[in-house]
């Protein structure tokens, strides 16, 4: 009968949960509209237009996050390096009047130094002088000003978390009587022991305010050291590139506070009025001195020895 349904096998069935019943399709039908409903509701869940409305506005969120989170970190960047320049320009900017009277010492041996050409007196001199050399004058006009003043060698073994090194400078030991011993350092290359090949504009920047020669006090060194290293340590973490140990606070410090030797038997400069006063010797040999004057008519032959 036209009329009549045929019997539609279970394999051909499709059950929806729509009202709670249950729609029957037939034959072919029944497996093209499977083929349509599955392949909608997986459109559905891919591409329909209130979904890709919905990732449209999730995406936009994620990129309003992203530019969110760039801006914060860009503004946290701009503000730590704002830190660490008002830090070291504060701290460089502290002194005492004993380490003006130092650093003025130190300004007047190093002038002196550059008019006399920095003159080398080690076994293979160096031309244009050596730093050896130049601590020894320094220290000397420091000693000759007054100062308990040295040449100090500081020395470290090699530890699991720090490489072995040693480093020389001079100090100055100084007595006061509220503080006691007051110990300042004089480094003659304090930019250079900072300064990296691979470094920011930023870290740079930061270096460039340090001054060339340093004297201060250990506790001022020490301050300066700890916001180099730490700027030094965001420099490498921002360029993803690893910090050496030897750039690390710790080593750093150990250049001025591991003493081991400390030489105060520099030869101190003698200044032009002693250099004055001093009788000049005479040119004629001293054998021959007495001689002459009392037989000034005598003409003395030579005596060839044969």
């Amino acid at each position: 009968m036209a009329g009549v349904m045929a019997r539609v096998p279970m394999s051909h069935r499709i059950f929806t949960s729509y009202n709670n019943r249950e729609n029957v399709f037939q034959g072919e039908l029944a497996l093209s509209m499977s083929d349509t409903v599955f392949g909608f509701l997986h459109e559905e869940g891919e591409g329909s237009p209130e979904n890709i409305t919905c990732h449209e506005n999730e995406g936009q969120l994620d990129e309003d996050d992203d530019v969110e989170n760039s801006g914060r970190m860009v503004e946290d960047n701009k503000k730590f390096w704002e830190d660490q320049h008002n830090l070291l320009q504060a701290t460089l900017y502290r002194t005492s009047s004993v380490e003006s009277k130092i650093r003025n010492c130190t300004k007047e041996a190093l002038s002196d130094a550059k008019v006399s050409g920095n003159l080398c007196n080690c076994q293979n001199p160096v031309i244009g002088g050596c730093r050896s050399c130049l601590m020894k004058q320094v220290s000397g006009c420091l000693q000759n000003a007054g100062f308990d003043s040295a040449i100090c060698k500081s020395k470290w073994k090699n530890l699991p978390d720090m490489p072995s090194g040693e480093h020389t400078f001079v100090d100055v030991l100084d007595t006061d009587q509220k503080k006691g011993q007051v110990r300042v350092i004089v480094e003659l290359n304090f930019r250079g022991e900072f300064e990296m090949a691979k470094a920011s504009e930023e870290y740079n920047k930061l270096v460039s305010k340090l001054p060339e020669v340093f004297v201060g006090k250990v506790e001022r060194l020490m301050s300066l050291t700890t916001i180099l290293c730490s700027a030094a340590k965001k420099c490498m973490r921002d360029r993803k590139m690893h910090l050496g140990p030897w750039r690390k606070t710790r080593y750093m410090q150990a250049k001025w506070l591991r003493v081991t030797e400390r030489r105060t038997t520099v030869p101190r400069l003698m200044s032009t009025t002693v250099l004055a006063s001093r009788p000049q010797r005479p040119k004629a040999s001293m054998l021959t001195v007495d001689l002459l004057e009392k037989l000034p008519s005598v003409q003395c032959a030579a005596v060839k020895v044969v």
